[in-house]
């Protein structure tokens, strides 16, 4: 696979097998990642993988919690402005609205929203999730070096055939996670990713993405 069909190919998988993912196929894409550009080669990314008994129990925490209605978890860093400007305001309106319009869920369903995406804590089915962290004083540019890391995690796994779906939904459970990995208290958990292999049974509509000209300037 080159890396236009890599990257065309990628996508946010949300139906994935239970066929186990090898663990040398793990360790080969992890060490290639870390490759990845950083700022002064400083490597900001701490990554945790998940997989079998130790991922089900982190699964089983958060279910129990979303079976009571227990509310999320304090967030520890604001995933999208409080009011979202055009045009990205757009975009991820038409993008909830494609979701849950392809499961057959209304615009006023909260109920059925919610249940759809209690799936996100499932892993969407997949075998194996990674966890990202970054420490806590890092600032801005090294949490774009941290997403650098985590799309080429993503390409990389498309190279052996798998698909991933990253998930910043797992922040809202963070002291769950923290409490099956028990990571140092100076780390902050920016987002989960599903690991897997697709399962083909699934349907799904495929998000478009903006024109170049939207997004791009040609200055010649």
């Amino acid at each position: 696979m080159d890396v236009y069909e890599a990257v065309t190919s990628r996508r946010a998988v949300r139906g994935f097998t239970d066929r186990q993912v090898p663990r040398e196929t793990l360790e080969r894409v992890l060490s290639a990642a870390a490759w990845s550009p950083s700022g002064s080669n400083i490597q900001p990314w701490h990554a945790y993988v998940l997989t079998g008994a130790p991922l089900a129990e982190l699964k089983k925490r958060v279910r129990e919690r979303l079976a009571v209605g227990d509310p999320w978890d304090e967030p520890e860093y604001e995933q999208y402005p409080p009011a979202l400007k055009s045009p990205y305001h757009e975009r991820q309106s038409a993008f909830g609205a494609q979701r849950y319009g392809a499961l057959g869920i209304s615009h006023d369903d909260l109920a059925a929203r919610q249940r759809a995406a209690s799936a996100n804590w499932e892993c969407f089915g997949a075998p194996a999730a990674l966890f990202c962290y970054i420490d806590r004083d890092m600032g801005s540019p090294q949490w774009a070096d941290v997403g650098m890391y985590l799309q080429t995690v993503m390409l990389l796994l498309r190279a052996e055939g798998l698909h991933s779906c990253p998930q910043m939904a797992w922040a809202k459970f963070h002291t769950n996670v923290a409490e099956v990995l028990s990571p140092p208290a100076e780390l902050i958990l920016f987002c989960g990713m599903s690991i897997g292999f697709e399962d083909v049974t699934v349907d799904y509509a495929r998000t478009g993405r903006a024109p170049l000209d939207e997004t791009v300037v040609f200055v010649d």
